[in-house]
């Protein structure tokens, strides 16, 4: 099953969510429990990298089922969210049909059946994987998406049930388990809100971030995880244009690991700054602050 019967309560769910090498708090865990148990949809906000999407792909392995991921950006139509007919297939079976002396009547018909049907993201989170569970549909970075889309998907998450003008109304026989994030780059609407339930990741503490490190990358040395949270932190007190996320900080610390180093030092952190900050001026602030500094905290 996929709903909060897999779990026999919220701890259960914590403890499976740490087993899978995701470090999940009380709140965290407690809202994912309640979307599976009430079959809500869930919206996930918080900055960029806090591991929004990551809960979606932890939570199709712990419920051995399919992750179906739609990743959302400005321009995204029903055509590739939902479903498209496959026209070139289309016209190679009405060339055939009319060659085999079928009649174009009957044709017409055929090709806009269910062989002809291209199913994008939306449309196969409907239908029952092949273990007979629901799928985990990941709407990812929904803020990036159009007004319009925002409210097409209000439709979907409504009824979980989708028309297609020439086949009819196709529902799901058990609604798959929603995950929404968003960056919050705009506000997403009171009506789609209203539909989920809702919870904000913030960025982690310095215990819980070492946590992280630890459970993600267990042959990190103490020392070198405790000193890369540490300056991590101190990075997001500045002000800069794109704070470093927990993916930054496993970035750089996989990229340390494979420099052989044990603990950070200012010619370390100075030549390894582009596996934490992906801007040219956040790198540039942070060595005019003084790389010895933040060192120091």
């Amino acid at each position: 099953m996929s709903d909060a019967s897999t779990f026999s309560s919220i701890d259960a769910l914590q403890s499976a969510l740490s087993a899978h090498s995701y470090v999940a708090d009380r709140p965290l865990a407690t809202a994912v429990y309640l979307a599976l148990k009430l079959g809500k949809p869930l919206l996930l906000e918080g900055e960029a990298g806090v591991g929004k999407t990551e809960i979606a792909k932890v939570l199709a392995r712990l419920l051995d089922t399919r992750l179906i991921r739609l990743q959302c950006y400005e321009g995204l139509d029903v055509a590739t969210a939902v479903y498209e007919w496959n026209y070139p297939r289309q016209m190679l079976y009405l060339r055939a049909a009319e060659s085999g002396g079928g009649t174009k009547e009957q044709a017409l018909h055929d090709i806009f059946g269910p062989d002809f049907l291209l199913k994008r993201p939306l449309l196969q989170a409907l239908e029952v994987s092949e273990n007979g569970r629901p799928a985990v549909l990941l709407v990812d970075e929904l803020d990036r998406a159009d007004d319009e889309f925002e409210a097409f998907l209000l439709e979907v998450l409504s009824d979980f049930q989708v028309t297609i003008p020439e086949i009819g109304t196709i529902a799901a026989a058990q609604p798959p388990v929603a995950i929404l994030t968003s960056n919050r780059t705009r506000e997403i609407h009171d009506a789609l809100k209203r539909r989920c339930l809702y919870h904000w990741i913030d960025y982690p503490s310095i215990d819980k971030e070492i946590e992280i490190v630890n459970t993600r990358m267990p042959g990190v040395g103490e020392r070198l995880s405790q000193q890369v949270v540490t300056f991590v932190h101190e990075l997001r007190q500045m002000d800069l244009y794109k704070l470093p996320g927990i993916a930054e900080t496993l970035d750089w610390v996989s990229a340390l690991t494979a420099l052989d180093r044990t603990a950070l030092d200012p010619a370390t952190v100075d030549d390894t700054l582009g596996a934490l900050l992906k801007y040219q001026d956040d790198i540039a602030a942070v060595r005019k602050r003084g790389v010895q500094a933040l060192l120091r905290g």
